[in-house]
């Protein structure tokens, strides 16, 4: 596998889980890359100083059977024309469409046009293309990728770490708290649940909201939620802890009321399904989740939680709602742990995305 290497503030917190105990046979080679002030990849020279040394590894590199390549578009190209030289078929991981994501924030049109192209040569060139939901696969037909070069294997989570029982993290007041686990960007929006607190806390005095992870948004919600007096030099009812292993965000997300879940409107990432949400409900915990996209339905449909508008009184209301109710039982939080392991485990998924690898490494 060949990949970035984590920054320094990754490394050190990286002490287990998957990763960190490579299964057997399995070689990881990586290459320091240019990050941003948080720590993220993300940027076109930043992508640059890693798709560059990639196209030279893969050109000098022992030859493999079929690569797998993920955004971002750039790299999807890098692979296309190293496989090319070296006649290696390539999988192309669709996690998301950059160029919807270009266009729906605003990009000119210029950059629009090249995301796109750039998009669409990385998909045309891949024998098959995994999408990771429905409305993805939609998208990568529309940039002319034949239905039946795609298949959809949806996000699973770890079902043997992430379960009903374990450790449980509380607050040292106990006071009741809600987790949002995981990356907060800009197109997930999740500062509206910061703003919300605001409102809950007339009804929950200690109510308390923490973000588990890290994310460019970070420093605009710490900035939200002082101004709104919530913050760690304020009341304290909001806090940012860094990210952690897969067995400490577990314990997070045991002692949380509810998993906070968010997806910005009109992001070019209205078809997402965020990963977090299997992750929340197979600890035992219902999901808050506000916004569009097909997460919602699954929410709804299974009784896995709540789901609003991406609004902040509705959000409020829903926030109030959990707080206030009484915790699910034993057997509720073992039903809900049970329909991720019977529905989203990782297992399952990387059993369906490894029987589409293979099957693009035969001649064909």
């Amino acid at each position: 596998m060949v990949s970035v290497r984590p920054s320094a503030a990754v490394a050190s917190r990286a002490t287990s889980g998957p990763g960190v105990d490579l299964p057997e046979g399995v070689t990881v080679s990586r290459w320091p890359v240019l990050r941003d002030a948080s720590g993220v990849v993300r940027g076109y020279l930043p992508y640059l100083s890693f798709d560059v040394p990639l196209g030279l590894r893969l050109l000098f590199s022992r030859r493999p059977d079929v690569v797998v390549s993920e955004p971002p578009p750039t790299t999807g190209v890098v692979v296309r024309v190293a496989c090319a030289l070296r006649r290696v078929p390539y999988v192309y991981y669709a996690a998301d469409v950059w160029s919807d994501a270009a266009s729906s924030t605003g990009a000119p049109g210029l950059v629009v046009r090249l995301v796109t192209a750039l998009e669409r040569c990385a998909l045309r060139g891949a024998r098959h293309t995994i999408a990771v939901s429905e409305g993805v696969a939609e998208r990568v037909r529309a940039l002319g990728v034949p239905a039946d070069r795609i298949t959809v294997v949806r996000n699973g989570i770890d079902t043997t770490t992430f379960t009903p029982d374990g450790p449980v993290q509380t607050q040292p007041d106990t006071s009741p708290y809600l987790l949002y686990a995981g990356t907060a960007s800009e197109w997930q929006g999740a500062e509206i649940f910061v703003e919300a607190l605001a409102k809950v806390r007339a009804t929950v005095p200690d109510a308390r909201v923490v973000f588990l992870g890290q994310g460019s948004a970070w420093p605009a919600m710490r900035a939200t939620a002082e101004r709104l007096g919530l913050g760690p030099e304020t009341t304290g009812a909001v806090t940012f802890v860094d990210a952690a292993p897969p067995e400490g965000a577990a314990a997070w997300l045991r002692g949380a009321r509810a998993a906070l879940v968010s997806l910005r409107p009109g992001q070019g990432y209205d078809f997402a399904f965020p990963t977090k949400v299997f992750a929340a409900v197979a600890c035992g915990t219902p999901v808050l989740y506000a916004g569009p996209g097909p997460a919602g339905p699954v929410v709804s449909e299974n009784s896995l939680g709540t789901v609003t508008g991406y609004d902040v009184d509705e959000v409020a209301a829903a926030m109030t709602a959990l707080l206030v109710a009484e915790r699910p039982d034993a057997a509720e939080r073992a039903r809900l742990g049970t329909w991720v392991h019977d529905h989203a485990s990782a297992d399952s998924a990387g059993d369906l995305a490894a029987a589409v690898v293979r099957s693009a490494a035969r001649p064909g």
